[in-house]
């Protein structure tokens, strides 16, 4: 198809399916290939092309005094074919070219819209490119051809590979689909397409791949056999087609064979609206398919142009008849005169050229979804754009050497290419058109989902869009309440190769398996982890600890020996409890003063030792409650100093005990004068001294502090008051030992004096009982964890202090309350009788 003009564009469409070579042997010259099998669809966009230049000439504010032609080839889908026509249509091509004033014949174009397949694209950019002259394709997605190294003079209005990829992989994960297999054909469109899904599958971390498999040029039934087993094995229930609708008819053939279903569908832009696809037969399968399309646009007058289409009559039916009368021959089932042999005989009717186009219905009047020649239009308005700002340049004011201007008589293709990359417009439709720096358009697809109708009819609807701006980046907007889903949940399926962890658990991956395949460990305790499918569980702060569910940190418990608890409640008691018998004992005492047995035991001591008693009794209090710096450093030393003093009571009274015993033997009354009151008071005072001594040292040296320990439960905080210094607290405890010991030592020597009331006796087990707990005491201490140890020692000091309490003053209030009869000198001084 051919039109002459000041400037001609060339085009490259499908208009035959099928070609035929002739045998090149060479002994003659060879017959042109013939083509076969009428493209409707093909012509239609190779009319559209027609339609939009004469548009553009009928435009007075677009290319005005300049005509535009065109020269139009069928490539027949064959790269030879194809190819050739591209050199003609660069090169020019007649049979005899006049050399006068002017040229005679078709000069060469400026431009060429096509080719519609990849794999032509590249080779015939590759050779384009190196003269730039402009290809401007409309169906070519491959994104090897965004390299721009190569194909310099490439561009293309439909967008590319890399974009359709991205559009799949954002469909995939608002679906949450992690788990997929791929398909794709044997060609530069699938094996591209594959490379680039894999890649940016795995960089987007958005899914993985379950499997890839290749769909061969050619029917091989065993190796679809294969494929289709392998789609029925593997757990994903997403499959991607990167394939032209040919693929998909022959692996449909054996999906339906072997009954695969269940499957969700998604088509790339090459079978979206693959009309031969959409049939009863195969809708069970196919049903609810997603996939991107080619954008749709309304090209207002298509129709009516389309209409106008009159046959050549004058044309005879060989070879080279023109498009259209081929057209009119595949429309109306007739053939033109000279009519091929057999024909009229065998019931064919012959064309009129008189016909009515309009009663036709077929899809080549049906404008309602132009989507590849809404791509044509585009490239041929991008062309024509591009030479009108070439030629709207004033002189001076031009971007080649010296300022200069392009001019339509020294127009090189390389200026044109120029112009080509800065072009930027809008179509009628509403849509931007402008290249980047690789020649690629701004990306925009429509999301198409496959509706299987109640009456078996089918319909393919548009649910949404995937588009890429300046502002936004790539954006997808779905209309999923419009979505056929082929389940009968009638909601979209599940496709993962593992569920999402849950928050509590990290992910574990499973060895010589994709990414995508899990499982699931919960997070050990002390560590969280509150976000689904992460790789590793964090660890809780130091005061803090992790809940059941391991998906939060929350403050950990805290232990301490509490006023509140029932032990801390007991152990307060029994020193209150202490406390007040003390005060009791210290009221009898004192009320009963003058009665002997008061008198014959030193009271003065006896009041020292209840008093200090008494502040045992209230020193453990200072082990119950939260340990601060001050009960930290004071329980000890309270301790320390308490139980020295009531010792150092002890241990004076029983000396004293000594000295009278050997006072009234013969001679021995030299032996009193050192334990008279005064050298009491200063032995028991000097006593104390050494442990306030001791004390002081300790706390100065290494002060004992409140401490919160995790060493005996990671999920508890136990607050305890750490020692400081275990050598001063070994040195406080050794001297209250020291002075006990030497007690029991010196009441047990005196325990067979020749008194009936002998205190050394009682004395000697006061001590006996008292050594007894503390030595007990020691392991019990070191072996306790935590606010245990307070109270094994708050238990000791209260154990020691009442059985000092009682076995020291217990009998002789026995007496004093219950045997009044025995509180007399002759029974205490042993003459008397005890009844």
């Amino acid at each position: 198809m051919q039109k002459s003009g000041d400037l001609i564009l060339g085009g490259l469409f499908e208009v035959h399916f099928f070609s035929i070579f002739p045998d090149l042997s060479f002994t003659s010259e060879p017959q042109q290939p013939t083509c076969h099998g009428f493209d409707v669809l093909g012509f239609r966009q190779a009319k559209t092309m027609a339609f939009a230049i004469d548009e553009i000439n009928r435009n007075s504010n677009l290319l005005p005094n300049v005509t535009l032609g065109f020269t139009l080839y069928d490539n027949c889908v064959e790269l030879g074919i194809g190819f050739r026509a591209a050199l003609s249509l660069a090169s020019g091509q007649e049979d005899q070219i006049i050399l006068h004033n002017t040229c005679v014949g078709n000069p060469p174009v400026i431009g060429i819209v096509g080719d519609s397949s990849s794999t032509r694209s590249i080779a015939i950019s590759t050779v384009l490119g190196l003269y730039s002259i402009p290809m401007v394709s409309y169906f070519a997605t491959c994104s090897c051809l965004s390299d721009r190294k190569k194909y310099p003079s490439f561009f293309r209005t439909i967008p590319s590979d890399a974009f359709q990829v991205h559009a799949l992989i954002q469909i995939l994960k608002h679906f949450g689909w992690t788990w997929a297999g791929l398909l794709v054909s044997d060609d530069d469109y699938g094996l591209h397409a594959a490379r680039s899904f894999q890649s940016e599958l795995s960089q987007s971390g958005e899914g993985c791949l379950a499997y890839t498999e290749i769909l061969s040029l050619h029917k091989e039934t065993d190796e679809l056999r294969r494929i289709v087993n392998v789609m029925k094995k593997s757990t994903a229930r997403v499959v991607i087609v990167f394939a032209h609708e040919s693929h998909m008819i022959n692996l449909m053939e054996e999906v339906v064979r072997q009954n695969v279903t269940g499957l969700q569908w998604m088509a790339s832009e090459a079978w979206t609206t693959a009309v031969v696809l959409q049939t009863p037969h195969l809708m069970p399968y196919l049903g609810g398919t997603l996939g991107i399309a080619i954008r749709r646009g309304e090209i207002t007058g298509l129709r009516e142009f389309l209409l106008q289409i009159r046959p050549d009559l004058h044309h005879n039916n060989s070879y080279g008849n023109s498009m259209v009368n081929q057209f009119w021959e595949f429309t109306f089932k007739c053939r033109f005169e000279p009519a091929p042999a057999g024909w009229v005989e065998g019931g064919g009717i012959l064309c009129t050229g008189q016909e009515d186009l309009e009663n036709v219905n077929n899809e080549f009047l049906d404008v309602s979804d132009l989507r590849p020649e809404y791509n044509v239009y585009k490239a041929v308005y991008a062309l024509a754009y591009s030479l009108d700002e070439m030629l709207q340049c004033k002189p001076g004011r031009g971007p080649f050497s010296g300022n200069s201007c392009a001019t339509l008589q020294t127009l090189e293709p390389w200026q044109h290419v120029y112009y080509l990359e800065r072009v930027n417009f809008t179509t009628p439709f509403g849509d931007q058109v402008s290249f980047d720096e690789n020649g690629d358009v701004v990306p925009i697809y429509d999301v198409m989902n496959w509706l299987w109708l109640p009456d078996g009819s089918t319909k393919v609807q548009n649910v949404g869009e995937v588009k890429r701006s300046a502002f936004k980046g790539e954006e997808l907007i779905l209309d999923e309440d419009k979505i056929f889903w082929n389940f009968e949940s009638k909601k979209p399926g599940r496709s993962v190769c593992s569920e999402s962890c849950p928050p509590g658990t990290h992910m574990v991956r499973r060895k010589g398996e994709p990414k995508c395949c899990f499982d699931c460990i919960p997070c050990s305790e002390g560590k969280i982890n509150n976000k689904s499918n992460s790789l590793e569980c964090t660890s809780c702060p130091e005061d803090f600890w992790s809940n059941h569910q391991r998906d939060h940190c929350v403050p950990k418990k805290t232990e301490f020996l509490s006023y509140d608890e029932p032990l801390g409640f007991c152990l307060t008691a029994t020193s209150l409890l202490g406390t007040i018998i003390c005060a009791v004992v210290i009221g009898i005492f004192f009320y009963h003063r003058r009665t002997p047995i008061v008198l014959a035991n030193n009271s003065e001591l006896s009041f020292q030792l209840l008093l200090s008693l008494k502040l045992c009794f209230l020193c453990s209090l200072l082990f119950i409650g939260r340990p601060r710096l001050w009960t930290c450093q004071l329980r000890h030393a309270a301790f320390g100093i308490s139980f020295v003093l009531c010792v150092s009571c002890i241990l004076v009274k029983t000396m004293v005990v000594l000295a009278v015993f050997k006072a009234s033997k013969p001679g021995g009354g030299a032996s009193l004068k050192w334990f008279g009151a005064m050298q009491q008071r200063g032995t028991i005072l000097f006593l104390t001294s050494i442990q306030v001594v001791i004390c002081t040292a300790w706390l100065v040296s290494a002060s004992p502090t409140p401490n919160k320990s995790t060493q005996y439960h990671n999920d508890k905080i136990i607050y305890e008051c750490s020692v400081g210094s275990s050598v001063g607290f070994g040195v406080l405890l050794g001297y209250i030992g020291m002075l006990a010991f030497l007690s029991f030592l010196i009441a047990f020597l005196a325990r067979n004096l020749p008194d009936s009331f002998n205190e050394a006796k009682l004395i000697t087990f006061s001590m006996l009982i008292f050594c007894a707990v503390w030595v007990a005491f020691v392991p019990a201490y070191i072996s306790s964890p935590g606010n245990h140890a307070d109270a094994v020692e708050v238990f000791a000091i209260l154990a020691s202090s009442f059985g000092l309490l009682v076995a020291l003053f217990g009998p002789k209030c026995y007496i004093i309350l219950l045997r009044p009869e025995m509180n007399t000198k002759k029974v205490i001084m042993g003459r008397g009788t005890r009844s």
